[in-house]
């Protein structure tokens, strides 16, 4: 194990496996004996006693506020946290990259609409495409999804790519730029 800090960012649209593989990263972590925190955007949201919506203000106010909350972590003896996070903006995430340089690692899962579509384990594409909701992330015309410029790694979770395979990937990643021995 190594003092080393990380701070792993997975980005990518509602639905895409952020949440699964923070969790397969975290048992990867503890596994190489690490301390390990994931930290979910939506946790964060939930805390927060005026209520945040997903605009862009709101979005960079959490992802701010989480990502000031990874800082903290390092001084309490973590060495990896994990933040599966939809965040949205290309610009909001070159702010959290200033401010988490050199810890970061950007990770973009990414999947495809029809996949998202299939999956919809929170409802959210059939609510948007039967008019409930007009603001998903994404895949309305009012609030967009930025594809990473520049991410560390793209982990492809759509288009019928098996759970394994995005897990080998982000495993190989994590092997040599997290967990190195």
């Amino acid at each position: 194990m190594s003092n080393k800090f990380r701070i792993l960012w997975l980005t990518g649209m509602s639905g895409s496996g952020k949440s699964t593989l923070a969790i397969y990263a975290q048992k990867i972590c503890e596994k190489y004996k690490y301390k390990v925190r994931v930290i979910d955007g939506d946790d964060v949201r939930k805390k927060d006693e005026k209520k945040l919506g997903f605009g862009y203000d709101d979005v960079l106010k959490n992802n701010m506020r989480i990502a000031k909350f990874c800082l903290t972590l390092k001084n309490e003896g973590i060495n990896i946290v994990i933040v599966p996070v939809i965040s949205p903006y290309e610009e909001v995430r070159e702010k959290v990259k200033k401010l988490l340089s050199p810890f970061l690692c950007l990770i973009y899962i990414r999947a495809s609409i029809k996949s998202l579509k299939e999956r919809d384990t929170k409802g959210l594409y059939l609510a948007m495409d039967r008019g409930e909701i007009d603001d998903l992330i994404g895949y309305s015309n009012i609030n967009p999804y930025d594809e990473p410029q520049d991410p560390s790694v793209v982990i492809e979770t759509g288009n019928n790519t098996p759970l394994d395979d995005s897990k080998k990937q982000l495993f190989q990643y994590m092997k040599y730029f997290v967990i190195k021995q």
